[in-house]
């Protein structure tokens, strides 16, 4: 069976690697030009473009398709319309529809919301005219926000938060956006002409069919981020860039309550905290950033997570401090945005080791500050922190530095240094990495870190090294790792260690004359993900996991269709235990099938569902998981997930159990500024049940009003019985945006 997937694999690779993708274009020399009108009124953001100023232009239109059928005009008439006056940057963006607000598609109103679930237009910017970065801001029908920083179409800050304003109206003709960007939001360079000419690029989703248009047209494969394919806005005359320092204190009331945890642990307290943020644009390329007495007690909990696999768990980052120039910072291999390397994921920076604890509990932090400089030549940064001690553990500080170069078409090489320093012990790694894109299909990507703990003088290595292909007709790539025994990275996350691995992969899409009910089929997409891995420190064989996708159609709704078969090898060296249950080391080869299915996502009713079934270790498994959401308007969506592991006689004891994880989340909202938001989790594993509610209201952009409700129960072994420990956290909290 190996050498068959082997030989398979390699069929493909050979295959693809000989195809012409006609479809798969180069940028165009000549860009597509948009042309910005000055204006001396200021405007009222009302989504009505009902000013005379807004006649002053024709705008630009004639949108062309990338999906579904790229290259062809696109069926829905779209106008982009920009205008500006001494303190702003106005876009208008006319999205007609025949079906008018019939047609208008949107599941909910959460701040940088699913683009999948949305109509939406999407402007990116890319000021410096470097070909490279852009600046994003997006808006559904609703007028919700949703705003990133793009570098290369390949590393994103998806969490950044700029101050503008955009509203929206809906009518029987279409949608309408207003947008208003001040000028200190957008950083561009300081000019002696004072008339700039910026990349500009724009798309439509029109979710009702899932017709993506763009101002400029650029290679499905692609995003409208990809900045040599943009357009240009001209006639550009920005004010001179000027102070730009912005503050964010906030004051937070919190109530505490605990039951059984012992006498060590008090049963109520009560505090009164003060705190804030400062962030200094000291010139457009570097900013500023500094904290004191952080608090994060409105982001988003962590989703609760039932692993089987001999892999550690990533859970991302919410806290917006940490979430900000996080792409300069958070180095990795990527395919598409997710870790590559299979299961493996290596980061060697990894900013929830700040302020959290391993079971992620928040750890005070006294301050810190962050300094970030890019440009389209070189990037550098460093992050300092200082985190308060905290249940009996020592205070520590915390430090990481940061340098890349830019050259050539997207490529670029840098290197990194984190610190993380106690009394008495002190960890430290060096990464070196690059980026190098040979052309508009492949790319390397490589990454190289050393650890040293100096209490202990382990030192380890890690390394991972990938090459990519991709066109508008399939995805190929090859990653080669490897992780030795002491490696040790204490600011990083690493899911394995002492392993060797091979990971390669390929995706193929399909849209040719055989493609069968092209009413509602948009592309064929088999795929084979093998990966072995070998330990480091031995040599020996440790896992391999041989899956192959003979079935995937790729649906014009965005929903998908799969079918997957797999064979695993398993060698154990010592005991494994997930969900607790006990698995004796030694040699095990199962097999099992996969079925996967998502229907329309952006549908009132939407499910994706994954049921595995098949033989496990010396037994069997059946894993379930279901993800259900019912959004009758904007207003209003619920989303539960149903997870099952049902375990038969596997392990030491031929145990036979079912884990079940729910979890249930709300949302209603008023408008995109007054939201209420609730999750609840019950996990069977340790018979643990978590709530958290959150009423928040905007009152002034990026100022927030937040009551928040969090309880939370697990049964523990206190000797010499097993209690129910409940904690109960009230927490009020006012923090106000201000920028000058």
């Amino acid at each position: 069976m190996i050498k068959l997937y082997i030989i398979l694999f390699l069929f493909f690779i050979a295959s693809q690697a000989l195809c012409q993708d006609a479809d798969f274009f180069k940028p165009n020399h000549v860009r597509r030009e948009l042309k910005a009108v000055k204006i001396i009124n200021s405007l009222k953001i009302d989504g009505e473009l009902s000013e005379p100023e807004w006649n002053l232009t024709k705008g630009a239109s004639d949108f062309i398709q990338i999906e579904p059928m790229q290259g062809k005009p696109s069926q829905f008439v779209t106008i982009i319309k920009v205008l500006y006056n001494q303190k702003f940057l106005y876009v208008g963006v006319i999205c007609k529809d025949p079906k008018g607000r019939k047609a208008i598609m949107a599941t909910d109103f959460a701040r940088d919301f699913d683009i999948l679930k949305h109509d939406l237009v999407d402007l990116a910017f890319d000021t410096f005219n470097d070909q490279r970065n852009a600046i994003v801001f997006a808006t559904n029908a609703y007028g919700v926000q949703r705003d990133l920083l793009s570098f290369d179409d390949i590393y994103y800050d998806i969490d950044w938060n700029g101050l503008w304003n955009v509203r929206t109206t809906r009518s029987d003709s279409g949608w309408v956006a207003e947008m208003a960007i001040p000028w200190k939001t957008l950083r561009y360079p300081k000019s002696t002409d004072s008339t700039q000419s910026w990349g500009f690029n724009a798309y439509r989703n029109r979710r009702k069919s899932n017709e993506i248009s763009s101002f400029s047209p650029y290679p499905r494969i692609f995003t409208a981020s990809h900045m040599n394919y943009a357009g240009v806005i001209t006639n550009l005359q920005p004010p001179p860039p000027s102070t730009n320092i912005i503050v964010d204190p906030y004051v937070l009331v919190s109530n505490d309550r605990y039951t059984n945890f012992g006498p060590a642990q008090p049963t109520h307290s009560s505090s009164l905290k003060f705190g804030g943020d400062l962030k200094w644009a000291i010139n457009p390329n570097s900013v500023l950033d500094l904290t004191a007495n952080t608090d994060f007690a409105q982001a988003d909990a962590d989703q609760e997570v039932n692993n089987t696999t001999r892999f550690n768990v990533f859970f991302p980052e919410k806290r917006q401090f940490f979430l900000e120039n996080a792409s300069l910072f958070g180095v990795q291999v990527t395919v598409n945005g997710d870790a590559a390397g299979g299961s493996m994921h290596y980061q060697p920076f990894n900013s929830r080791n700040i302020g959290l604890d391993t079971s992620g509990n928040p750890i005070p932090i006294v301050g810190g500050g962050r300094f970030v400089h890019r440009s389209s030549s070189s990037n550098y940064g460093a992050i300092a922190i200082r985190q308060q001690g905290y249940d009996g553990g020592p205070e520590t500080n915390f430090f990481v530095g940061r340098f890349s170069q830019n050259f050539g078409s997207q490529s670029r090489v840098g290197g990194m240094v984190s610190l993380k320093e106690q009394p008495g012990a002190a960890n430290i790694e060096s990464t070196v990495d690059g980026f190098f894109r040979i052309d508009e299909s492949n790319s390397i990507n490589a990454i190289f870190t050393q650890s040293t703990t100096t209490n202990t003088g382990a030192k380890g290595l890690a390394g991972i090294v990938q090459y990519f292909n991709n066109t508008n007709n399939h995805e190929i790539w090859w990653t080669e790792s490897i992780v030795t025994k002491d490696f040790d990275p204490q600011m990083g996350f690493i899911s394995r260690t002492d392993v060797i691995a091979t990971t390669p992969g390929m995706n193929y899409f399909y849209r040719g004359k055989l493609l069968p009910f092209k009413s509602f089929l948009l592309s064929y997409g088999p795929g084979i993900l093998p990966e072995v891995y070998f330990t480091s420190s031995t040599g020996k064989f440790a896992e391999a996991d041989l899956p192959f996708y003979p079935i995937w159609f790729n649906f014009k709704d965005g929903g998908f269709f799969g079918y997957a078969i797999g064979s695993y090898w398993q060698h154990l060296t010592s005991n494994f235990s997930p969900l607790n249950v006990a698995i004796a080391p030694g040699d095990y080869h199962y097999f099992n099938q996969q079925l996967l299915l998502q229907t329309d996502p952006s549908k009132i009713i939407n499910a994706n569902v994954t049921l595995t079934t098949g033989t496990y270790f010396n037994g069997k498994l059946t894993t379930g998981d279901c993800k259900i959401q019912f959004a009758p308007s904007p207003h209003v969506s619920f989303l539960g997930e149903y997870n099952q592991n049902y375990f038969t006689k596997v392990g030491i004891g031929n145990t036979t159990k079912t884990v079940n994880l729910l979890i249930l989340q709300t949302r209603l909202a008023l408008n995109p500024r007054l939201q209420f938001t609730g999750l609840y989790q019950k996990n069977t594993l340790n018979n643990s049940d978590a709530y958290n509610l959150r009423v928040a209201w905007e009152f002034s952009p990026l100022s927030y009003v937040y009551f928040i409700y969090n309880r939370g129960v697990n049964s523990q072994l206190l000797a010499p019985q097993v209690v129910r420990q409940v904690e109960d956290h009230i927490i009020f909290k006012v923090s106000y945006f201000q920028q000058f």
